[in-house]
């Protein structure tokens, strides 16, 4: 995108709405997305920033005056310069606090909207991070009013499971004016922001108030750094960054700048959901979509029914991916149709697994394997009818050949060439002829066997028509030879028989192999979700661990205590959540090995068809006669 656009507003009826332009946008962007979003209160240089971050010194709209500038969300999706093959996306925010707004509920729904979308969370603020500036951060302690985890329970408080979902988070300073230092020692930025999270002692209302935003931010982004900008070098007449041009900004400034941009490129991950699934531009559009819908409909978004919501998409459209890969591909060799069965059958395994793994990249949480039944169904489907469609071709190459080589014989045949004594032995010398010459050029065909079979029925008639009119052969003769002539017509049928066995055997093997190639890949997307489950899990503990031992080191014993029990309640939800995972994935594991064995069931049972019309005594063999084989 060559500028930003608005991405969600508010509709004349006052409700969030999202713009159908930015959603196909999104549609059309494949990759992981980065997601920075940035909130603060209005006329504190947000958007100033997401032009700086977008490698622009103009874009996102500035402004002068004393009311905000940027209404609802805007976004601007460039190349990420540090993380290739992945698109940044930067949301530039409403101001918070913007009075002329005039409805306090609408800032908490911006904010919300920010932590939902994005994978980094930029807290803009002027000045020091006092107890003013975490008051005015206060749209993080409704967090928990305004953001669901789980539907089961509307009541619950699930806020403990914020920190697997939630962004990272940077409170950016702006205007820095202090050194950094904490009784008289130097200090990082990130612990500048831990001293100014620090909790009090004590249970005064005051006390509350004051621990309550401190404790929220603590609870919910775990992952939290803090990046200052010294107070810019500019005419004193200028308090707003926004009203200098490029020329009125000092060197040094620009530098700071050019390093927070680092910073966040750096610190910024791809936005993930639950269980580590990758989110790309088409996704956060659904994401967005069904977040600002659910918040329009005054219910509160739950990242739970989202992420249902959003699997259901993607899986329908993994299914559609993953058949178009087969079909296309298909199609492109249905091109060079008549081929041999081993070359459709190597092609189809190709396929099927280059499908099967475009499908296992788009879909997840394809809980009950329904999706993938249905990708596994339609490949069969498709399959079967492709080979229908290389038989029909090849049924008719086999004819087109037969014909040309018989047409001698047709030819004779209108004129009496073989009405005479000893026409019979011409017919079937001639017979012989053209049979030997079509195995020549038909051998490798799929119906070489069968539509040879289908021939030599119909010229047994004539055969029939010229032997009892061949007035040198006597009626013994006449016998003996119709006999030979029987017994050459049925090992022909035989032998197509076997051709058919044969490719039924084949057709197994190739389905074998593809489902074993598609359950080796769905064991291995398995182990990659179970893996990014724990890893999600892991991270939350280890954030929560960090979180009790702080408390406990700063004299906080009772709370460190509750957060034990909320540790120990933590862990029996993750074993709980991956012991349901494991049976659920091995439920689909059992259920595609099921279809399988059914599916070859079928097939089975043709094969015993075929060997059952196979126990028929073959002839012996005789070299006397029209031995046509």
């Amino acid at each position: 995108m060559d500028k930003p656009v608005c991405f969600i507003d508010t509709g004349s009826d006052g409700k969030l709405r999202v713009q159908q332009s930015a959603l196909q946008m999104l549609q059309q962007i494949q990759q992981p997305v980065v997601v920075v979003a940035v909130v603060g209160l209005y006329r504190t240089g947000k958007s100033y920033l997401m032009n700086r971050l977008a490698g622009k010194q103009s874009g996102f709209a500035l402004g002068s005056t004393t009311k905000s500038k940027t209404k609802g969300i805007w976004m601007w999706c460039v190349s990420h310069p540090t993380k290739e093959g992945t698109t940044l996306v930067l949301l530039d925010t409403e101001g918070l606090g913007d009075v002329d707004r005039g409805d306090p509920k609408h800032d908490t729904n911006i904010f919300s909207l920010a932590v939902l979308l994005s994978s980094t969370l930029v807290y803009n603020s002027r000045g020091t991070i006092d107890n003013k500036a975490v008051m005015d951060l206060q749209y993080v302690t409704e967090l928990s009013d305004c953001i669901k985890v789980k539907s089961s329970d509307e009541d619950a408080d699930d806020s403990s499971e914020f920190v697997k979902f939630f962004p990272s988070f940077i409170w950016a300073v702006r205007d820095f004016t202090l050194e950094l230092k904490i009784d008289g020692k130097d200090v990082t930025e990130d612990e500048y922001l831990e001293f100014a999270l620090k909790l009090k002692h004590g249970t005064s209302r005051n006390v509350m108030g004051y621990n309550f935003p401190r404790e929220c931010i603590q609870n919910f982004f775990p992952s939290r750094k803090c990046f200052t900008f010294p107070f810019p070098t500019a005419p004193e007449n200028m308090s707003s960054l926004e009203s200098l041009n490029s020329a009125d900004i000092s060197s040094k400034f620009l530098k700071v700048t050019d390093n927070f941009c680092q910073f966040v490129f750096d610190d910024s991950c791809v936005k993930r959901l639950k269980d580590g699934y990758t989110v790309t531009g088409r996704v956060l559009g659904h994401l967005a979509k069904t977040y600002v819908d659910t918040i329009s409909s005054g219910a509160v978004p739950c990242l739970e029914n989202a992420v249902i919501a959003m699997a259901t998409i993607e899986n329908e459209a993994a299914v559609k991916e993953g058949l178009q890969v087969y079909q296309s591909g298909m199609e492109k060799l249905k091109d060079s149709f008549p081929l041999e069965l081993k070359n459709v059958s190597s092609e189809h395994q190709h396929l099927s697994s280059t499908a099967t793994q475009a499908f296992m990249k788009r879909s997840f949480r394809d809980t009950d394997g329904k999706n993938l039944k249905s990708l596994e169904e339609n490949i069969i489907k498709l399959f079967g009818e492709y080979l229908c469609q290389n038989e029909q071709a090849s049924k008719k190459r086999c004819e087109e050949i037969l014909s040309s080589l018989s047409a001698p014989m047709m030819k004779k045949l209108k004129q009496g060439f073989y009405t005479k004594p000893g026409g019979y032995d011409l017919f079937c010398k001639d017979l012989e002829d053209i049979v030997k010459k079509y195995n020549s050029q038909a051998n490798k065909e799929v119906k070489a066997e069968e539509v040879l079979e289908e021939f030599l029925k119909q010229k047994s008639v004539d055969s029939e028509a010229i032997l009892q009119a061949d007035k040198k052969l006597t009626e013994k003769e006449k016998k003996i030879k119709k006999e030979k002539e029987k017994a050459a017509l049925l090992e022909q049928e035989i032998k197509a028989r076997d051709e058919k066995q044969r490719q039924l055997e084949e057709k197994m093997e190739a389905e074998k192999q593809s489902n074993e190639e598609r359950m080796r890949q769905m064991k291995e997307k398995m182990d990659v979700e179970m893996r990014l489950q724990r890893e999600e899990a892991v991270r939350a503990m280890d954030s929560k661990l960090r979180e009790q031992a702080d408390l406990l080191e700063k004299g906080f014993k009772e709370k460190a205590d509750r957060m034990g029990q909320d540790i120990e309640e933590f862990k029996k939800r993750n074993t709980e959540a991956e012991s349901n995972r494991a049976r659920e994935f091995a439920a689909i594991l059992g259920s595609s090995e099921r279809r399988h064995e059914e599916f070859m069931a079928t097939m089975q049972q043709q094969h015993r068809e075929y060997m059952t019309a196979m126990q028929q005594p073959k002839p012996n063999e005789d070299s006397g006669g029209c031995s046509i084989m």
